[in-house]
């Protein structure tokens, strides 16, 4: 159904196309594989352009030794490289700073999907043609179909290859031109055989891996369907902009995130599902307050998470122990249209008596759409022992005088036993012993109060069971006793565990929310840009636990430090290029960041809107703190209100 433009969405529409005009132009050179004729095709329309006296320079281009492709690279100018000194052995990569500089009309930059040597300032290649256009630079670049992050797994199941070096779907929704640079696979292996693309050694291992024809022709109708559904946006935005009428995007995907491989396939096929509708999508990971959750497991779904970030999603972590009701309460809240879990094949025994994830999904869905994917079956052995140790938490952590206090909790209830022996019951005797069992499990350790539950039933069979003193139990009524009371003990360590848990949960909430509230009270209390910068970077260094320093700009847009607070209050002249970049780019750099991530301080720009106000410098005291999504969504939280409150002060005085 379409419908008219209505003054927000001509309003967005302009923004963005504004965004648009103002930085460089992306060019992809798109192919099925290596050999297609990528870098020769980009070579030969940059000759053209630079006949026509556009300003054409070669950033990084590889050759691979193919003579016809040296010939036309040869007649171009070239940017030096830069030499990094890793382990003893120089490496040279792209000069981004020296292409900064030069700033030319058009930078040619080939293997988009490197990683760059450490000690650059991206980790990627594509962060560095990001910011080239975000410069103002055009880029010409090339690229396969396998090094889409989004079809990662699809080409690992063609070709049974996995790619290591990917590039994010989110990059390519910057390419302003796409050209497919196609071959036959006939052709292809022609110029294989050849050696035309490989050396000899090499040509042979990769026809009897990689370059089979059926491989090569899935990936050519691979790039075929991108190439198509790219220009398919590219149309859909021109219609936007020039008809009367568009095509509204009314669907929104929500995919639901765990721990493991499977998680990052599923988002990836939520990631293609979104591009063909055109649609919003949400990556949700459920978190359960009612039991532990070990930090390796809890670490992989957080990574889950960076990638759909990566790939364009939005961001969820819940806590609740009801899965079923947390997504289908959020998809309603956030009117998501579809949802996207993942599909486990279990014994139909094990769904009878445990019940099945999705079938409760499909039950409580109603109007809402459940698309179910396949997982994949890699070390599902393993896969399914980690998940049992991880179950039952036999994995024990706590350090050795835990259980040693989970003993004397035990032999203290059992010497107190001894007293009243003579002058109350055995099953009096069994309360005493489960007390002991809520004071360990108290201590919020799951190890310890498994141990203590097992070491009490053994010391009231030992002590209190005739025949005393002896493990023998002569009475079966006894030996039920003590079946039962081990049951019971585990039960009741595992309930007071699980309560204290969701107590510390609770106060970690309203932890959180008294810290907004308080940020919030401090900026209302101050007046003017430094008491507001002062205030700030003071309760937010208390909070977090950090030296921060507040930069804003100058009159020519150079920043300075306005606030500062902690023991680092200064910063040297590449922590303050790094502040610059940041401010420049509106982006996050520094520490745990995708940009410069080993540097000792994290930079968080202060956007108001569109505009950026300032930046933000923070060293924590543990570097570790802000790997926490959830840190990081508080302290994301906390300089969006410091912003805020800038914003609304500074227009106070321009209007005053």
């Amino acid at each position: 159904m379409e419908k008219q433009l209505n003054p927000d969405e001509l309003l967005s529409y302009v923004t963005q196309e504004e965004k648009k005009a103002s930085r460089g132009k992306l060019k992809v050179f798109f192919g099925a594989a290596p050999g297609v004729g990528k870098t020769y095709t980009m070579l030969q329309d940059a000759l053209q352009k630079h006949a026509e006296g556009v300003d054409v320079v070669v950033g990084v281009v590889e050759s691979h030794g193919r003579s016809e492709t040296q010939k036309l690279l040869d007649r171009l100018p070239l940017l030096p490289r830069q030499s990094i000194d890793y382990h003893g052995k120089v490496l040279e990569e792209f000069d981004l700073d020296a292409a900064i500089a030069r700033h030319p009309g058009i930078l040619l930059v080939d293997e988009l999907a490197h990683t760059n040597a450490p000690g650059c300032r991206h980790e990627k290649r594509w962060q560095d043609v990001k910011e080239l256009i975000e410069r103002g630079i055009d880029v010409y670049t090339a690229l396969n179909v396998q090094h889409v992050e989004s079809l990662n797994d699809v080409v690992a199941q063609i070709t049974g290859i996995r790619v290591r070096e990917t590039v994010p779907d989110s990059l390519l929704e910057l390419i302003d031109s796409i050209e497919l640079v196609d071959l036959s696979p006939d052709d292809l292996l022609q110029r294989l055989n050849e050696g035309k693309i490989y050396i000899p050694e090499q040509a042979k291992l990769a026809t009897d891996k990689f370059f089979r024809k059926s491989n090569l022709v899935a990936l050519r109708e691979l790039a075929l369907r991108l190439t198509a559904e790219k220009v398919n946006t590219e149309l859909l935005m021109q219609r936007r902009g020039q008809a009367d009428h568009v095509w509204p995007t009314t669907e929104r995907l929500l995919v639901c995130v765990g721990p493991g491989a499977n998680a990052a396939k599923l988002i990836r096929a939520a990631r293609r599902l979104a591009v063909k509708l055109q649609a919003e999508w949400l990556a949700v990971y459920v978190k359960s307050t009612q039991r532990k959750i070990a930090d390796a497991v809890e670490k992989s779904a957080f990574d889950n998470l960076s990638l759909a970030e990566t790939l364009g999603a939005e961001t969820l972590i819940l806590s609740d122990d009801d899965f079923v009701k947390a997504i289908v309460n959020c998809a309603r809240s956030r009117n998501v249209s579809k949802i996207i879990v993942e599909k486990r094949v279990r014994p139909r025994w094990k769904d009878i008596l445990f019940g099945s994830l999705v079938d409760e999904l499909v039950r409580h869905s109603n109007e809402l759409d459940i698309y179910i994917i396949q997982n994949s079956r890699i070390k599902e052995r393993d896969a399914k022992a980690a998940a049992f140790f991880q179950l039952f938490n036999l994995k024990f952590t706590s350090p050795l005088k835990s259980y040693w206090a989970g003993l004397i909790y035990v032999l203290v209830a059992t010497a107190l036993n001894f007293v009243l022996y003579s002058s109350i019951s055995n099953s009096n005797l069994i309360m005493i012993y489960l007390l002991s069992i809520i004071g360990v499990a108290l201590r919020g350790q799951r190890g310890p109060s498994v141990f203590a539950s097992c070491a009490s039933v053994l010391c009231y069979d030992f002590c209190f069971v005739p025949p005393r003193f002896s493990f023998a139990v002569t009475d079966s009524q006894y030996l039920i006793t003590l079946i039962i009371m081990l049951f019971v003990t585990q039960v009741i360590s595992h309930l007071t565990i699980v309560v204290k848990e969701q107590a510390l949960s609770v106060q970690q909430r309203q932890l959180r929310t008294m810290q907004l509230l308080g940020l919030s009270r401090q900026l209302a209390e101050n007046r003017g840009t430094t008491a507001l910068l002062s205030s700030a970077t003071k309760y937010l260094g208390e909070v977090f636990h950090a030296s921060i320093i507040a930069l804003m700009p100058d009159e020519n847009a150079q920043l300075k430090p306005l606030g500062v607070f902690g023991q680092h209050n200064k910063l040297d002249d590449k922590q303050f290029s790094i502040a610059q970049w940041a401010y420049e780019l509106k982006q996050m750099a520094g520490l745990n960041t995708q940009t410069l991530p080993f540097n000792e301080f994290l930079y968080i720009p202060l956007l108001s809107g569109d505009k950026v106000l300032g930046v933000l410098c923070l060293k924590p005291s543990n570097k570790k703190q802000f790997l926490h999504p959830e840190n990081m969504h508080a302290l994301e939280s906390s300089i969006h209100q410091i912003a805020l409150a800038l914003g609304v002060e500074m227009y106070k005085q321009n209007v005053g």
